[in-house]
This record gives structure tokens, sequence and C-alpha cells, in this order.
């Protein structure tokens, strides 16, 4: 079911918005050559213990897992394009990584992705992310009282499109609040003027994730790293968003 928030619960979800952002850019300060992916999830892990908030990560274990996730950060570099699970990997000059989070505070989740280069970047890598950055803010500009879902997803295809990068929809944005993942679901792609009407009070995850060459994915031997089909790489960008009367309210973000 679809839960719509007060304005005051909404004031509510606010720090966890907040501490997501800021840890984000720690993570993002962090990485460098030889730094591995165990070593961020430790960051964010004694992070979390500092602020007394809790992980919505470490004990999540949907179907699509093969076991209980037991980290609390996904960290997926180059073809790893989602749900990737921390390992003694050192980054390397060049890598595209993406770091993505969700906590509760006081009973509220936020959650956010970002990704960035580590050391000398590549053009086309650049290329990726700026596309979901671009998607994600398309997005945000239509998640208003006059739009529906189907607006956001379209708004996130048009983007991809006009950079030429394949859609992927099994995996999109959905609804947050006293849980990490609800409903509604968001594809990556849509028709406008479709779906479910945005409403003041719903609070939703907004997540273009694209790849270079392929819509398709398979799952790593670890159970949970999802990899592009042709080792191509891939890029994610996501901010928790609240729909009010007077526009989209960022909660994530990191200022």
């Amino acid at each position: 079911m679809i839960e719509l928030k007060t304005p005051a619960e909404i004031e509510a979800m606010r720090p966890a918005g907040a501490f997501v952002g800021r840890v984000l850019n720690a993570l993002a300060d962090a990485a460098d050559v030889g730094v591995s992916l165990n070593e961020l999830d430790a960051l964010a892990h004694r992070m979390i213990r500092e602020a007394g908030a809790t992980s919505c990560y470490i004990d999540y274990h949907p179907s699509f897992g093969a076991s209980p996730f037991g980290k609390v950060l996904c960290t997926s570099v180059n073809d790893a394009v989602l749900h990737g699970l921390p390992n003694d990997y050192r980054l390397k000059d060049g890598d595209l990584v993406t770091v993505d989070f969700a906590v509760s505070i006081n009973g509220w989740v936020s959650d956010s992705a970002r990704s960035f280069v580590v050391g000398t970047p590549r053009e086309e890598d650049l290329r990726i992310i700026r596309a979901t950055e671009e998607a994600l803010d398309a997005a945000i500009e239509v998640a208003t009282v006059k739009h529906r879902i189907g607006d956001i997803s379209a708004a996130i295809g048009e983007v991809a499109r006009s950079y030429g990068y394949p859609v992927n929809t099994d995996f999109g944005g959905h609804g947050v609040g006293r849980e990490m993942h609800g409903p509604p679901h968001i594809a990556n792609t849509g028709r406008a003027g479709r779906g479910l009407p945005l409403r003041p009070g719903l609070v939703i995850a907004i997540e273009p994730w694209f790849m270079m060459g392929t819509d398709e994915l398979y799952t790593d031997a670890d159970g949970w790293t999802l990899r592009s089909a042709d080792g191509s790489r891939g890029a994610h960008s996501e901010h928790t968003v609240a729909i009010t009367p007077d526009g989209p309210v960022v909660l994530t973000a990191r200022d």
C-alpha cells in the first residue's frame, strides 16, 4: 500500500536524508587509488554507528539476493552496475565507482546513490555519469502534483535516449518511508501522462542508472553484484524526493 506522509513526517525524514548525503560525500572523498571496497564500507559503518543510525542494507534479503547482504554500503565498480557487495578489491586509477547507501534515523529511511571516477577519468565514463545526473534532474523537475509516475519515467528515458543508452526496467525507483523499498515502482523509461498521480506526501527514491552498451544484467558469483551482460560500464544517480504542494523537496541533497 502506498502511504502518504504528513508535512510533519516529511520534516522528520530530513535528518536521515541529510546524513545519507554527508556519508556519500565522505565516501567520494575517501575513495582513492589503493583503497579497498571493504574500507569504504567500514567508513560508512563507522559513521552510522557514530550517528546512531540503522543500516537498511546489512540484514536486507530480498528474493533476488543469495543471502542477507551483510554490508552497509553498495559499491559497484566499472561493469558492476548495481548492488555491488563490498569486498577486498582495491580501487585502481580510472575506476568508475557507484556508492549506494540507505539508513533509517528515528524510524525514517532515506536512500541515495552517486557515481564518480577514481583518479584519471575517461571521457566516456564522465559522459554516462553526466547522463544519469541530467536524468535525475529532469525527473525531479516533473515530480510535482500536476504530474504522474509515468512523467518521471518518461523524463528519465528521454535523457537516456538522447545519449544513446539502452534502459533496463527490472530495477528502478521506489517508494520510501518506514521501509527502504515500497510502492510505487518507478521505471527508468515510460509513457508520459500514465500511471499513479503524484500527490502531496508521496516520498520516492528516483534513481536513473544506465549501462553503456546493453540493457541486460547477470548476477556475479557473490550472489548480489549485478554486472552488465556485455562488460560495459554503468553509472547511477539517486535521490529521495518528497512531493509537496510547493514542489519537490530533495531530502538527500549533498550540499
